[in-house]
């Protein structure tokens, strides 16, 4: 008897350690994709729409991870919108691409 309830013990702690491992990387690549994205916005507001693009396409990668991970309808529009500010960046336009890359943290902030 005892020997059941240690093996189910052991079961169930490492499911518990398996399902909170896949939460727990769906945060980290979110807390990624803020940090990159809030990189690019400061080089944005500095006129430097090459660096910009290059923590974009960074955040946007671990966006995408995340979203993989556990869609939500914020990190969507955060893909959005790091995309759209990695094509505004490319163009030399630091000025749109940084409000574009600010809609779009505001959207992955709020993804819980």
């Amino acid at each position: 008897m005892m020997r059941k309830l240690a093996v189910a013990a052991l079961i169930l702690g490492a499911l518990t350690f398996v399902v909170s491992g896949n939460s727990w990387a769906a945060k980290s690549h979110a807390a990624e994709a803020v940090a990159s994205t809030e990189e690019a916005i400061s080089h944005g507001k500095q006129g430097h729409a090459d660096v910009l693009v290059k923590n974009a396409e960074a955040a946007l990668k671990h966006a995408e991870a995340a979203q993989k991970e556990k869609a939500n309808p914020h990190m969507e529009e955060g893909i959005k919108g790091l995309k759209s500010a990695i094509e505004h960046g490319k163009a030399g336009h630091a000025d749109v691409a940084t409000k574009e890359a600010s809609g779009a943290l505001m959207h992955i902030k709020e993804v819980k």
